[in-house]
């Protein structure tokens, strides 16, 4: 087999039997593709399967180094580098193309970020400009019934796009198939339930139970460059900063969850998150918050405060000194 028949394969491999997200299968052609297009260029030679085998730390190296150059970040990269680890493991195990150099290559070091939601008052004006951004009105039910689900259920914006006609109408809970192909039921406030179905009452295109619940204009699927535009659109009128994205309103959900005293292992699961590390993260965001209120609201922590004057001491007497 070449190369490309074995990258294929791979990407295959990771479609029907990983499950994983078209973005990620996406991300993951993309990085396979530029090794081998390095592998040609650097050889002079179309890449084949034994070629692979002796792939050196060096070569990939290189590669990783073009990649930089061409101005690929530090996450990129990483995530690069994870799909080639990837690849090698399947040829491995799947085909007996064994090479572990992959192994003497480090992923670069990240810099820890934590997730940035917007407030609770800003979360309820973005639901609020939502339905105000577009003229149609369909169109303005379709914008806020998508917002209210990212913020209301702590959907990913491709989990929100994916649901289909045949969801509705929407009951108590609704199941979500998410990174992975891990599914996770949601429960569905009753806000969430009644902007759907608000649009699905106004939306002018037929449609059948297969078909996608969000559509454009034209009424084909909604793409996730949209569903940012629209949130774009909504930050620039409320004059929110940079990070207030349709992700940033899944952050919001876990961390108001969080601060109103909801268990981190619950909303682990309401996220769908395979490791509880992960939504640890949502405890340092709060910790972060609240310190913030403290340093507003304490007396002793405003800048410039003079200092409480000391009490006095009280003079103890003896016995014999009491009257």
């Amino acid at each position: 087999m070449t190369a490309e028949a074995l990258r294929k394969s791979y990407l295959a491999y990771l479609e029907h039997e990983r499950r994983l997200s078209a973005l990620t299968l996406r991300a993951y052609g993309d990085d396979t593709a530029s090794f081998l297009g390095f592998l040609a260029n650097h050889t002079g030679e179309r890449p084949t399967a034994a070629m692979l085998g002796t792939v050196t730390a060096s070569d990939i190296r290189a590669w990783a180094a073009k990649r930089r150059a061409d101005g690929l970040g530090a996450r990129g990269l990483a995530r690069a580098l994870a799909a080639l680890r990837g690849f090698y493991r399947y040829l491995a195990k799947r085909h007996g193309i064994i090479n572990d150099q992959i192994a003497l290559v480090r992923t670069p070091k990240l810099p820890r970020t934590l997730p940035r939601p917007v407030s609770i008052e800003d979360a309820a004006d973005v639901l609020a400009m939502a339905g105000e951004v577009r003229e149609a009105p369909w169109e303005q039910a379709r914008d806020l019934a998508l917002v209210t689900l990212l913020y209301g259920a702590g959907l990913r914006i491709a989990e929100a796009l994916s649901l289909r006609m045949k969801h509705l109408p929407l009951s108590e809970t609704l199941r979500v198939t998410g990174k992975g192909g891990k599914v996770r039921d949601v429960p569905v406030l009753p806000a969430i339930g009644e902007a759907v179905a608000a649009y699905a009452d106004a939306l002018p295109y037929a449609r059948g139970a297969n078909d996608a619940l969000f559509v454009s204009t034209r009424g084909k699927p909604l793409s996730a460059r949209a569903a940012q535009g629209l949130m774009q659109q909504i930050r620039i009128r409320l004059g929110l900063p940079d990070s207030a994205t349709p992700h940033a309103l899944r952050h919001s959900f876990a961390t108001h969850l969080l601060g109103n005293g909801t268990d981190l292992r619950a909303i682990q699961e309401l996220l769908g998150h395979a490791s509880l590390a992960t939504t640890q993260r949502y405890t340092a965001v709060d910790e972060t918050r609240l310190m913030s209120v403290y340093g507003a609201a304490h007396p002793r922590a405003r800048a410039g405060s003079a200092p409480a004057a000391a009490p006095r001491a009280r003079r103890l007497r003896s016995p014999a000194q009491r009257p």
